[in-house]
């Protein structure tokens, strides 16, 4: 069953965070592994140690650039884990295996917004929609080559066209923070939000004031839209 607005809180790294934000109220606790970029947070065995203490209604979602199916379902199978999101160029046919051995399974699938691919992106859409249960934007560091946990936000028109010309729920992320997301929320009008780096102190963990301040704010937000 699905939560909704959707708000998830990635980049975990250990056992106190993750209890951290479920007494804030986090449903869902994003966990990078098999990055193409960023430095892994935690192992997968530690990822599976936390997942499998989160109490009933609170999910753990593998966050990935893996690429086949087989390896997610490994993986997910590895840390008990039921919802992925998918940030590595998967192939429709790869996708549609994920699904037929997943069926219950809930699939995110990444929208990277680059410069120019905004037309790129809605046909993506519209091509995987069958297959997934959401999409959730992100936005690629031209300078780092990074596509997640930039911090940086892109051109918000952009994502609530993706919102506008999607046949699934959208996930609005990329550089969401406290200060911004409720104003994000009314100008996109998405599905959920997704924070990392905006509710982190600059030692790399997460702030409880500013997840509570986030969650306030986005929550805000999402009753301003009538969601």
């Amino acid at each position: 069953m699905l939560l909704k607005p959707f708000i998830q809180v990635a980049g975990i790294i250990d056992q106190a965070e993750a209890d951290m934000l479920v007494r804030c109220g986090v449903k869902y606790l994003g966990f990078p592994l098999r990055l193409d970029f960023h430095k892994e947070d935690l192992s997968d065995d530690e990822a599976a140690k936390i997942i499998r203490s989160l109490p009933e209604g609170h999910h753990g979602v593998l966050i990935t650039y893996l690429k086949t199916a087989d390896e997610i379902n490994e993986l997910l199978l590895k840390i008990g884990a039921n919802h992925v999101q998918i940030h590595g160029e998967i192939s429709l046919k790869e996708l549609q295996k994920l699904r037929r051995i997943r069926p219950d399974a809930v699939l995110l699938k990444s929208l990277v917004i680059r410069q120019n691919n905004l037309n790129e992106l809605i046909h993506i859409s519209k091509t995987f929609s069958s297959f997934i249960n959401y999409f959730i934007t992100d936005t690629y560091d031209e300078t780092t080559g990074a596509s997640g946990a930039t911090g940086k936000m892109h051109d918000l028109w952009k994502s609530g066209q993706l919102v506008e010309n999607s046949l699934k729920p959208v996930v609005l992320a990329g550089g969401l923070r406290p200060k911004n997301v409720r104003e994000a929320i009314i100008k996109v009008r998405p599905s959920g939000v997704d924070v990392h780096t905006g509710v982190e102190n600059s030692d790399g963990r997460k702030d409880e004031t500013k997840v509570r301040e986030f969650l306030k704010e986005a929550e805000k937000g999402f009753k301003e839209i009538g969601f």
